[in-house]
């Protein structure tokens, strides 16, 4: 998927993060994050954009009564959902992944891994000062690290070094 401006290259950035899970984290996303990376001329993916219509689903599903038809209900829409996933992966040209919180949120390591398996950059953001590695030479978790480095891609600490490296990227990519 090309996007094109002013004949450069719109980098395509798919989002990975735990920000849709909590309110804060919304707001964050919405009012802060999301904003300041577009506003960078960056296509972002966004797999929270559908919030609205995947909580609509859910308290559907849990309406449904039967026990067994409930679980059926949402191991469909998992697997929707995780396709949905998938499909903006393979669209974007980079991976901006949030490592923010006592661990790497699970999701976004499978997606990290999977973006890594596709040849994909990796840019993690972790914002969040609490020293979580497994060792001392790790921020997060020693493989998350390591796909992130070996994509080409590197792990920043603030929104401006996060920055920096978006405009490198969109340098690079023009």
């Amino acid at each position: 998927m090309n996007y094109k401006s002013n004949n450069m290259k719109n980098v395509v950035a798919y989002l990975a993060s735990p920000f849709g899970f909590t309110d804060a984290g919304q707001e964050f996303m919405k009012q802060k994050f999301s904003p300041m990376l577009k506003n960078l001329g960056l296509v972002i993916l966004n797999p929270w954009d559908s919030l609205e219509s995947t909580s609509t689903e859910i308290k559907k599903i849990l309406t449904i009564e039967n026990y067994d038809e409930r679980i059926s209900h949402f191991k469909s829409f998992n697997m929707k959902i995780a396709k949905g996933n998938e499909e903006m992966i393979n669209k974007s040209d980079i991976v901006i992944a949030v490592l923010d919180g006592t661990d790497v949120d699970s999701g976004v390591s499978a997606e990290i891994g999977f973006a890594y398996a596709n040849g994909k950059k990796i840019i993690g953001y972790r914002g969040d000062f609490r020293v979580t590695g497994d060792n001392v030479g790790a921020a997060v978790n020693l493989q998350v690290e390591y796909f992130i480095s070996q994509s080409g891609g590197t792990l920043v600490t603030s929104l401006e070094d996060l920055e920096n490296i978006v405009k490198k990227i969109q340098n690079d990519y023009n």
